[in-house]
């Protein structure tokens, strides 16, 4: 099976050995984001909220770049450096994704990189 590289400057470069997100057969496999500017690699700090609204953006990002959007996703992972941030995480995450909405596992971690507070991989189906 073949494997083809996914690039965008539209969502943050990748920080190390891994590409934004990899195509094989009709799958997108999308690696983890983090709230950065994609402009300027800087973290934001923000709330929970804010901080997921541009992790998801980022994530929407690499996913045009793959030619398929948020409706074509089937699996997510969330990470949070603080489980009590689920509630304010979940509402902001439910508007970016239709009904049916994909499968998810949430889970909470000691740290994320550079002191953020959320990381959201996804695995979509191109049609």
């Amino acid at each position: 099976m073949t494997r083809e590289a996914i690039s965008t400057t539209n969502a943050p470069a990748a920080a190390g050995p891994y590409s934004q997100a990899i195509v094989a057969g009709d799958l997108v496999f999308c690696a983890g984001q983090v709230p950065l500017d994609p402009a300027t690699g800087d973290a934001l700090q923000g709330t929970i909220e804010e901080q997921t609204e541009r992790v998801l953006k980022n994530v929407g990002a690499v996913l045009d770049a793959a030619g398929v959007g948020f409706a074509d996703v089937v699996k997510t992972s969330v990470f949070l450096a603080d489980i009590n941030d689920f509630t304010a995480m979940n509402g902001v995450y439910a508007g970016f994704f239709p009904d049916p909405p994909p499968a998810r596992t949430t889970v909470g971690v000691a740290a994320l990189p550079r002191g953020v507070k959320v990381e959201i991989e996804v695995i979509a189906r191109r049609p």
